[in-house]
This record gives C-alpha cells, structure tokens and sequence, in this order.
C-alpha cells in the first residue's frame, strides 16, 4: 500500500471523500452510487454521541474499487480547531492500521530518520475560520475495498443561548450508504433540538431529517437514500454541499448542575432570570493607515450597530490610536440617546492616520475605566469591559511586546477583562491572545471577508450582557483536587461556566459546590449538593458511556487550559507545564500541539508510517533586539549565536555587488527567473496554482537542505480576472544541523516547532547556527548562507500606495548555488547546475510586439516567447527589468515532468 500525505484544518466540521481519478469518464455504480473512475464511495456514516456536553464523534467510511488497476482515494474530513482527534484505523486489502499516539519529539524523530526524500507523511493545516481538515491518500487495489475510521472528541461550548454541533458534509459524489446519527443525552433535561442542512430546502429537511426529543435523550437521523442525494432525478451530482447544523439546549431549574461519576465531576453553571448587570465599556480601534478601505468600512458599520444595542444604564467611551492618541470624551460617559448621536457622528467622521501605537491606546482605555471606578462609587458595581481592535503590530511609540504585557498588566491589575479583537491575517494574534489570557479575556481573529461586520458584531453580542461579576465556584479542598478554571471576572447571558475536578476516596458524601458572585443590586450566592440517588439513576441509564465521558470532560479541559497556561509561561515554568500536558495527552490518547499519532503497520514509499499532526501554537518569544535579543537567543533558541561584537552587516556589506547581476528565483504572482550563465541568457516561467498550495523549490537529497513557499492570494482581486497568487510563507530547513526558518511577511521564526526565538523585519539581525548564518536586514531582506551549501536571499514586498498587490509577499533568489550537490531539484533547484538549449526561427508573435521563438530544451521543442520580468532584489518596490524568454503554460517542458509534481504537504 502506498501513501502520499496526510492531514488539514477548517471552521466547523467538513466531511468529504473523494477518489482521485485518473483520466476518464464517470461510470455509474449499478446500485445507484456514480464511480470515479472505477471507484465509488459504498457508505459515509458520521455517528455523534453527546453525553453532558462531552461529544465523541466516529466518522467512518468504505470505498471501493471496482476497477482493474490500483486507484488512488483520498480521504478528507474537517473537524472543529478546539477538537482532539482521539484514534484513527484504515483497513484496505483485508490488512489493519491503527493509530498509536506518541509525544511529537519521538514521533518525528523517527520520521525524520528517512524524510530527506521531501515526501511529508502528516500535517495538519488551516483550512477556514474555525476548521482543521484531515485528509489522507492511500492506493486502493484492483477490485477491493477500503474503510477509513476517525475518532475525535470536543467539549460543546454554550453560546447565546445554545450549543452547535456542526458538521460540514462534502461527500462529492452520490454515495449508497450515507448517514448521520447524533445521539444526546443530557441529565437536566433537553429545552430545544433544532437541526438545520444549508443544502437542503426547508421543506426537503423537513421530511428527510428525523429529530425528537423527551426528557434526557435527544436523537436526529439524516440517512438520505441515492434518489435524495441527487440535484435532479436524471442527475448524477450530488445535493450534499454545506453544513448540517444540530443546536440544542438544556433545562434550567437553578444553578446547581452537578455530575459525580467514577471520583470526577462536571460542573455547569448557568443560571436564569438575573437581571441585567449595566456595564462600562470602552471600545479601542486602530486608526492606523493600514485600516484603510474595508476594513475601516466594516469597523465604522459594526460600532455604529453596537451603539445602538447600548442600554441606557450602560456607560462608554471610544478611543482611537494611530500614531497619536485620542478619545471621544476621555471619561465614561451614560448612554443616552443624545450621547450615542454624538457617538455615532464621532465614529463617521474620524480618519485614518499614521502607524499603530497599540500600547498608547490600551493604557489610554485603561486609564478610562481605572478612573471610573475610582472616583464614581455608582459605576463601581458596573461590569467593566476592554475591547481592542487591530489590524497590525505595534510601530510607534512602545514596540518592545514584552514591555506592552507588561503595561497593560500593571495597568489592569485583574480589575476587568481585555477582548482582543485581530483584523486580519497581518495581525500577531499570539501577542494578542497571550494580553488577552493574562487579562481574564479572550482573542478572535476578525477575517477579512464581506461578512466583518456581522463578525464584530457577533462577537459584541457575546458579552453584551453580563449578568455576573468576580464569580467563584468554590469546592472543599479536603474533597477535590485537579480543579479546572473556577474563577471568572464575568458571566454573560447565553453563556456557561464550566468546571471539572476529581474527587478524592470516599469524600462524596461531603462534596458539595459554594457559588459566590456579585450580581445586579445585590450578592448571588447558592450551594449546590450532589444527588446521589440521581447519580445512581444516571449511571443504570447511559453506563460506561457516562463515567468515560465525565472523565475524558475534566482531561479535555485540562489540557486545553495547560496549552493556554503555557502560553504565558518562559523557561523552567513553561516547560513544567508543558510536561504535565503532554503527559496528560498521552494518557487519554488526544493528538493535541503536543503529541503525533502514528498509524503502525502502513508505511510510504519510503517505509515511513504516517504522522498525524496539530499545529504547535507559535508563541513568540521574542524580546526588542536593542533590548535583550541575546537574552531572547539564548532562552528560546540555545544552539544560535547572536555576532554582537559588531554591526550585523547590511546588504552592501555582504557584496551583493560580488555576485552575478542576475540570478534565479521567483518573486510576485509567481514569475521564475532561470538565469542561464553559459547562455548570457534568462528563461522565465510562471506557475498558477491556487492560494494554501505549497511549492517545492530547492531540495537537495545528498543533504536534506529544502527550501518550500505556500502561495497567498491577492486581497484585492478583481471579479473575472485571475487571482494572482504569491509567496506568504516559506520553510528553509538544514536537518544536518536541526535547522528551520519559517519567513512570512511579519514575522521570521527560528527553528518554529521547537519554540524558537521570533524576530519581525524591524529587527536588526546576524545569526549563527553550526554551518548556517542568517542575517536579517530590516525592512527589507534576509540572507541565509548555508557553508558548502548556498546563498539565498528573502525580498520583503510590503504594500505601498498605487500598487496592484494589496497583500504583503515573499520573493526568493539564489544568489550562490555551485556547492549544491548535481542532484539538487525542486522549480529552481534543477537549474542550479548547467544545461542546454537553443533557440531558432524567431518570428513575430500573436501579439506583434513580442517576438515569438522555437526552442529546444530535453529532446523537447517549445514555442516560446521573448518578454520582461523583473528581479526585485535591489528595488522592491519597482524592481530592475530582466529580459527573458517566456515558457508558457506552467514552464511545461522546460522543468522535469509537471509542476504539479512539485506540490507538497508543508513548508517542512
């Protein structure tokens, strides 16, 4: 069995597989599913058992081929970013694989024993605003079958008043066997079921999905025959495209939900008919020029609709920072009609201006409430709220991120929480999220996308109504142990606090949970006492399932808030915590950032077994080069050593000037350079491949050297006209040396999966590890010289006034190549050595201007054409023309096989 790559992520939960055809036509299944290719999908079944909130998801499904000759299927489900896959089994050719979840050093120290070959066997990617996506290909022999099985387990999170399971269906052809099962079972009692296909009209829904609900059970069927899949009667596409949304909610007697089961607890607390606390808020916006366009559009939209949910009790103000600080009125400020006018007028007529001074902003909003609270004993009782919005990093005045923690830190003193609100993908959302966890809030990444609006909005309904300060959920310490979060500055309507624990040996019986907060005009205060009859009635009724479940509830939420911990934590703190997490993902079996499952028995082409990954938060732990960037160094990244004896060298004092006038490599939508020095001539080619694909461009066997770019799309593109793509990201690695550089357009990570240093292109930077130096020069490129190797240079591209490109990107040149060893490939690497061509029967193009030519290159005969491109390394800006001859359609012909066999898993 051969396999070729695994794993992706996305926003709610995607289901799809597919068979990957070869050239042909469809054939019709004769039991009514349509093959591709020979291959149809026999069953596609997603069974969803909730039990108090804990969901465990099995999706499993059996392919077969029908053909005469081994077929390629692949096998893709997107599951939510919060989720853990739990196991994983293939069985094809009457053989099994299953999953074996190890922590992710061994794992991929075991893989990268043989990975030099470039083919990734696992990773897990970005694939949408909430989503992770799985997928995995395998061959599939002639005239068999095979089935896939994943397993992944979540906590459903309650929010404005209900819990969502979500299930994105995307099977891409008519399937014989399709079912989705989704069984609830919660002890207070289902209030509401609703279910909701958005590829299905109401009155379709209505008679193809089944739900009922009684007391503690609730149970939706949606098992649609191959007639009801189809688009139209003769039809052989499919209507299941979309989400498959199942939301529900709980009985509310009182505030005393507790769940006892063998020596663990849940705790939900979400009580009703409180009154409305009034609240202070202020709300801090980034003015800054890169708002520009929508974004400030979609900005001024939602506070104007924000404005008008205000309650007349409620107190705010508005502040806004560019390069300089201002507010509306400097103190709170009652929300009455004639303020919110004023409000509203303010908010239309601001402007954009300058950098982005995010620490002059938030002390600014700080000092706001801090004083409100201080000198105005009737707002003292208000529950007071902090809601930043950028789009960027911090440019002016404060920049060093530590400091800003810091001050913003010192400032709050744990008084009320800070919601950080990311517009965009240019934004540290890890800064971000680290200021908002030290503050008792939380993050959200804004999307740039029509819908911002309702976005910012959505997130403001969410703590729109706080019903609760300063809540405690108290338990006795001689009882419990391993408490999960039980303290929380404010509980909003539509909402719940949840809170797991162990129980110690024979300490039910005196087991109980003190609830104290401070709610509207008065103290809430309640204890809450476990049923034990009840208990009883619970375990005869849902079993082993019950005792599992409530267990693996107080594991989720633990690992979840160690991963969050060890966000905040540096050295000998975070490591400890980090320990206690991954121990903690082994003993329950999660893949979480880290851990890896293998799957024993299956091996690639290579005799590797796969890898299932999940991304490792990229925390920074970057400090101000002009600071403690050796301190930085050091602490994050021991085996680089910052040259601060002197200067780091700028680009002239490299003697760029020494190299050849022009070069290989690729820059803008993505245009190749080839400079053929033995020709005195330049080929040139582009490559069209959509936004995420990534793209190999140097890769060296005898060494393992790579170099990989993931392509970005152009924000600002037209409709009907290509979406240029460009580089957002590339992966330079050195396994010789255990070396990794990730560069994006903001930030430049060393050595990302162990948690090394990150610098941004203000920095200033020179850089040793072993036989590698990376020299950063600010604002402008990156050199990494590898020693009997080569040397390459990164072209920051920052957007500017009156260019076409509104997305910063990523261009990349081979400025010394001839240490590379002969079998050196990738899109540029198999030009890094001497080869031959000759150009003949030059003649006038389709379009007279250009001169149009037959070349021949590899026993092959081209049609070419002569044109321009540019080499930006010296200009990025405008770049210096280069003249070229142009091979068309995706440098068919002149690079070995297609470009498509260059894509690859990841930039590692």
């Amino acid at each position: 069995m051969g396999l070729r790559g695994l794993l992706c992520v996305c926003l709610v939960s995607l289901l799809a597989l597919q068979a990957v055809a070869a050239q042909g036509s469809p054939t019709r299944n004769p039991k009514g599913g349509k093959a591709v290719d020979g291959v149809v999908i026999r069953s596609l079944k997603v069974n969803c058992k909730v039990t108090s909130r804990f969901a465990h998801y099995i999706i499993t499904s059996q392919v077969v081929n029908s053909a005469d000759t081994a077929k390629e299927v692949s096998f893709n489900v997107e599951i939510p970013k919060t989720a853990f896959i739990s196991d994983f089994a293939i069985t094809a050719d009457e053989n099994a694989f299953t999953g074996d979840i190890k922590d992710k050093v061994t794992a991929w120290k075991q893989y990268r024993k043989a990975a030099i070959s470039g083919e990734n066997a696992g990773l897990v990617r970005a694939s949408g605003r909430t989503m992770e996506q799985f997928s995995i290909h395998i061959i599939v022999g002639p005239r068999s079958k095979a089935t896939f099985r994943l397993t992944y387990e979540e906590v459903l999170r309650r929010k404005l008043m209900q819990y969502d399971i979500v299930i994105k269906v995307k099977p891409q052809q008519l399937v014989q066997h399709f079912e989705i099962d989704v069984d609830i079972f919660e002890p207070q009692g289902i209030r509401k079921l609703d279910v909701e296909a958005s590829f299905l009209p109401k009155e379709l829904a209505a008679q193809l999905i089944k739900k009922s609900f009684s007391g503690k059970k609730g149970h939706v069927l949606f098992r649609p025959t191959v007639s009801q899949q189809q688009t139209c009667p003769t039809c052989s596409t499919t209507l299941l495209n979309g989400d498959f949304k199942v939301t529900y909610d709980v009985n509310r007697d009182d505030a005393c939900d507790l769940l006892v089961a063998n020596n663990y607890f849940a705790h939900f607390f979400a009580p009703q008919n409180l009154k409305k606390l009034n609240k202070n808020v202020v709300f801090v916006i980034d003015i800054s020029s890169s708002m520009e366009g929508q974004k400030v559009k979609q900005t001024k939209e939602a506070l104007h609709k924000i404005l008008g949910d205000m309650q007349p009790g409620d107190y705010f103000d508005l502040v806004l920072f560019g390069s300089a600080v201002q507010s509306w009125k400097g103190s709170l400020v009652q929300a009455s009609p004639a303020n919110l006018e004023a409000a509203r007028n303010f908010v239309q007529q601001f402007s954009l201006a300058g950098a982005t001074n995010l620490n002059g902003g938030l002390l600014r909003g700080i000092e706001i409430l801090n004083k409100a609270q201080q000198s105005l004993p009737e707002l003292s009782n208000h529950a007071s709220i902090l809601i930043m919005l950028t789009d960027g990093e911090p440019t002016e005045g404060v920049m060093d991120r530590t400091q800003i923690l810091k001050n913003v830190r010192d400032g709050i003193k744990g008084r009320f929480p800070l919601y950080n609100l990311g517009f965009g993908h240019d934004v540290d959302l890890n800064f971000l999220e680290v200021m908002s966890l030290e503050n008792n809030g939380r993050v959200q990444r804004i999307y740039e996308d029509h819908d911002a609006t309702q976005q910012l909005q959505g997130f403001y309904e969410q703590v729109a109504n706080p019903l609760l300060r300063d809540v405690e959920l108290l338990y006795p310490r001689e009882a419990v142990s391993d408490l999960t979060q039980h303290r929380h500055k404010q509980y909003y309507e539509g909402s719940e606090i949840m809170v797991a624990g162990r129980i110690a040996d024979h300490k039910l019986s005196s087991f109980k949970a003190d609830v104290r907060a401070h709610g509207e005009g008065q103290e809430f205060m309640t204890t809450c006492l476990v049923d034990e009859e009840e208990m009883k009635k619970l375990l005869r009724e849902r079993g082993h399932m019950l005792e599992n479940h409530v267990e693996r509830l107080w594991a989720y939420l633990t690992i979840q808030e160690l991963l969050a911990k060890r966000m905040k934590l540096e050295g000998e703190e975070k490591a400890n915590v980090s320990a206690k997490a991954l121990q903690m993902s082994l003993a329950y079996q999660f893949v979480t950032p880290l851990t890896s499952m293998t799957v024993r028995g299956m091996t690639d082409q290579d005799g590797l077994e796969p890898i299932i990954d999940k991304p490792l938060d990229a925390t920074s732990c970057r400090e101000s080069l002009a600071t403690s960037l050796l301190k930085a160094v050091h602490s994050c990244c021991s085996a680089f050593m910052l040259q601060a004896s002197q200067p780091a060298p700028t680009h002239s004092s490299l003697d760029i000037k020494k190299l050849p006038d022009q070069v290989t490599g690729v820059d803008t939508d993505p245009h190749f350079l080839i400079h053929v020095p033995q020709k005195e001539d330049t080929l040139c080619f582009n490559i069209n491949e959509e936004p995420g694909v990534v793209l190999s461009l140097v890769q060296d066997p005898d060494t393992g050297f790579s170099v990989n770019g993931q392509l970005i799309g152009n924000e600002a593109g037209s409709p009907g006209k290509h979406e240029g793509t460009y580089f957002g990201r590339l992966g330079i690695a050195n396994p010789a040396t255990d070396f990794q550089l990730e560069v994006t357009p903001q930030n430049i990570t060393l050595n990302p999966g162990s948690g090394g240093p990150v610098f941004s292109w203000r920095d200033q930077a020179f850089l040793r590890q072993n036989e590698v130096l990376v020299t950063i020069n600010r604002k402008r490129n990156l050199v990494v010289s590898v020693e009997d190797g080569g040397t390459f240079e990164v072209v920051l591209h920052r957007v500017w006034r009156g260019s076409a490109v509104r997305q910063d990107f990523l261009g990349f040149y081979v400025l010394d190549s001839h240490r590379m060893s002969a079998r050196t490939h990738g899109l540029l690497g198999q030009f890094f050595h001497p080869f031959d061509y000759k150009v003949s029967d030059l003649h006038p193009g389709s379009d007279p201007t250009k001169t149009d030519a037959t070349m021949v290159v590899k026993n092959r005969r081209l049609t070419v054409t002569r044109g321009l491109q540019k080499d930006y390394r010296k200009d990025p800006r405008h770049g210096a023309e280069v003249t070229c001859w142009f091979i068309h359609n995706n440098g068919d012909g002149l690079i070995d096989g297609i470009h498509t066999d260059y894509i690859v898993p990841d930039i590692f």
